[in-house]
């Protein structure tokens, strides 16, 4: 098993080489001790800004962590998912303490109690504290720690948004709990969990099981999503359980894509420029934090725009652009095609020139610019 953890450990290294790992002592009254964390913060992560980010907590994480962290490291560069701060909580000492259930009520007791507690009274403040974190929270856990994470689900007001359950070892009494408390649900909650062909029998048995259960909830807050995978045993569907966790959690928040595009941009009741600001609006509410203006977004809208001519979307979508990125070469392109498409060939030129002399895009560069500046050129002789 240590070898396997270790093998985890070295596939997401190249995922970290930026975000390195921070190691802090945590001292717990609740637990008579001290615990040890693993705090990963987003590239760039400046501690003077106002900008929060979700907080994903990892249990076990003495070999949870470094899958979870490359996973968020990796995906939030290429703006699939949000920038995160990952903790992970040490347990190889402690789990089976940790994680520890009555025989009778089957809810946390003695040293699984402190340990519950300890999470909500001690582990958050200290990060919020510390660290620019917002409300939306994940929370990750495998096989023991996958059936723990459950329990927070039973609080009035949940302190986690999402749940990740690899191979979840279920308490008994777990999944008829679940059905109850889940059927009830009054906010929007994710709900990941995951098993595979070759998976500790018992515990695979008990995870169909429970899906069975979950899979047949009819509550539009419970966001469900299940994998059963094949050639993968108790520990190797970890790696792949995670990215797709990350990927049920923020799809709402992931760039435009094609199907997106042709599936609810081009068929919105409004206007192209409408979708997108919507879609931005409904992230900030869902997830808490305002999601900056990407170019593949505003390439996207752009397109709608023209597809269905409608001028006015790209009059506003080029304004959006020019206040958000003055110096980028994105301000001058869409301001010059907003030009180009009202007639005005001159003034479209004289943007694509002011262009050449501001900072390229992922996509835009002076190639481009130059040549626009050809075409509008041609189109004047």
């Amino acid at each position: 098993m240590k070898k396997f953890h270790l093998l985890l450990i070295a596939l997401f290294i190249g995922f970290n080489v930026y975000s390195q790992a921070i190691y802090k002592t945590i001292d717990s009254y609740k637990l008579e001790g001290t615990r040890e964390l693993k705090i990963q913060l987003p590239r760039n992560y400046n501690p003077e800004e106002k900008r929060t980010y979700p907080l994903i907590i990892v249990l076990d994480g003495d070999y949870l962590f470094e899958p979870v962290a490359g996973n968020i490291d990796y995906q939030s560069y290429w703006e699939d998912i949000p920038d995160c701060i990952v903790v992970g909580i040490n347990q190889a000492d402690t789990r089976v303490d940790d994680f520890y259930y009555d025989d009778e009520s089957y809810f946390p007791s003695h040293n699984g109690a402190s340990f519950y507690e300890f999470m909500a009274a001690e582990l958050l403040p200290f990060i919020e504290e510390n660290y620019n974190a917002s409300n939306f929270r994940i929370i990750v856990g495998h096989d023991l720690s996958a059936n723990f994470i459950n329990y927070y689900l039973f609080k009035d007001d949940p302190i986690f948004r999402a749940y990740v359950a690899l191979s979840p070892d279920f308490a008994p009494e777990m999944t008829n709990r679940l059905q109850q408390r889940l059927s009830i649900l009054q906010k929007e909650m994710f709900y990941y969990m995951a098993t595979a062909d070759a998976d500790i029998k018992a515990v695979r048995a008990s995870v169909v099981e429970g899906h069975s259960v979950l899979s047949a909830i009819e509550n539009k807050n419970f966001l469900y999503k299940f994998d059963d995978f094949e050639d993968a045993n108790h520990y190797s569907l970890v790696g792949r359980g995670i990215p797709k966790a990350l990927n049920q959690i923020f799809t709402p928040f992931k760039p435009i894509n094609a199907k997106e595009y042709s599936e609810k941009v081009l068929t919105f009741e409004g206007s192209p420029y409408d979708y997108l600001i919507k879609k931005y609006e409904d992230i900030e509410h869902f997830y808490g934090f305002e999601k900056t203006l990407i170019e593949n977004d505003i390439r996207a809208i752009a397109a709608a725009s023209n597809k269905k001519d409608d001028l006015e979307s790209l009059q506003k979508l080029s304004k959006l652009v020019s206040k958000n990125f003055p110096k980028s070469m994105l301000s001058a392109y869409y301001s010059g095609m907003i030009n180009e498409k009202e007639g005005n060939l001159k003034r479209a030129l004289q943007r694509y020139k002011s262009g050449l002399l501001l900072e390229p895009s992922q996509y835009i560069d002076k190639e481009m610019m130059l040549d626009k500046m050809y075409e509008i050129q041609d189109k004047m002789k």
